[in-house]
């Protein structure tokens, strides 16, 4: 039973297992790159302000920074800044949809299961309130949004597909709505995923057989906050490469709080832990290079990277 389920799979254009031989991933961006750098939770203009200073300082090419607490939890001031901010330093950023179970008043979301439906929009209205964070953060010149419900992202793509959203608006896959396997990987490519951020515990066998699957970019935490599993994968980071490509490797960090939702309250905590992420990924870069292997990045502002447009180049959704 196993042979026919098997061949049916590679029929279908899905590998027949998992991949334990680790095969090579010939796919690129479109640069040529085979991974670009990712600082997640970055919260608000000072924590953006705190990355972009400690890139600098630390030589640390940063081409994404997202952010989790959610577009609604942004002043039009913030906003506007944020996109400043990123626009000048050619840095992509990507805000969540927000709410969801969570968010809500979901008592699955926490129970002990909970975690299996926390990523959800519990009902039509939150569906609404998340397509209309994403109406709002284009509106600010955002080009990228951070997705975690399957009806959101499938009603993204035809907002998008009608003209409510900008043609160059990309869905970013939450790590709340992972792409476990190649399957799953292929259906949130297909609902129009830019993007996918996969389980933290993925091993590279399982990795390499969802890159095989898929051709969008692969998000791949090497550290993980502790709410996500804790994981320290530093030494991992050639083999993510050569197997993910093209991925972006995430900077988590482990031991500390979690900010969601982020606000003055926590403003020196979450400046702080903006720091300490770069400084994250600075000591990721410095073992890759040690590894020997010769891994090729995108320089600064890549041309197909999501930065936000100011000016006139904002398109109003």
């Amino acid at each position: 039973m196993s042979l026919l389920v098997r061949a049916f799979l590679e029929r279908s254009g899905l590998p027949a297992g998992d991949l334990h031989h680790l095969p090579d991933s010939e796919r690129r961006f479109p640069d040529g790159a085979q991974y670009r750098v990712e600082i997640p939770s970055t919260e608000g203009p000072d924590c953006l302000v705190a990355v972009l200073e400690e890139a600098d300082r630390l030589d640390v090419t940063i081409h994404r920074v997202s952010q989790g607490s959610g577009v609604f939890m942004l002043s039009d001031d913030d906003l506007d800044e944020m996109a400043r901010l990123g626009a000048g330093a050619h840095v992509e950023i990507s805000l969540f949809t927000r709410p969801n179970a969570a968010w809500g008043l979901s008592a699955m979301a926490r129970a002990p299961a909970g975690a299996v439906v926390s990523g959800c929009a519990w009902g039509q209205e939150q569906v609404i309130q998340c397509l209309e964070d994403a109406l709002r953060a284009a509106e600010h010149g955002f080009r990228s949004v951070l997705v975690a419900d399957l009806g959101v992202l499938a009603e993204f793509a035809r907002m998008r597909s009608a003209g409510l959203l900008p043609p160059d608006m990309q869905a970013k896959v939450s790590v709340m709505l992972p792409a476990a396997n190649p399957a799953s990987a292929r259906v949130l490519a297909e609902l129009g995923a830019g993007t996918l951020n996969l389980p933290t515990d993925l091993s590279l066998g399982q990795i390499a057989a969802i890159r095989a699957a898929v051709d969008v970019p692969l998000d791949i935490y090497v550290e993980a906050p502790d709410n996500l599993g804790g994981f320290v994968r530093y030494h991992e980071i050639p083999e993510l490469i050569r197997v993910g490509a093209p991925l972006y490797l995430k900077f988590g960090l482990r031991n500390a709080p979690d900010l969601y939702p982020s606000g003055g309250h926590l403003a020196a905590t979450a400046v702080a832990l903006s720091r300490e992420r770069v400084r994250r990924a600075r000591l990721g870069l410095d073992l890759l290079v040690r590894s020997g292997v010769a891994a090729k990045s995108s320089a600064a502002g890549p041309a197909d990277a999501a930065v936000p447009r100011i000016g006139p180049a904002v398109i109003q959704a």
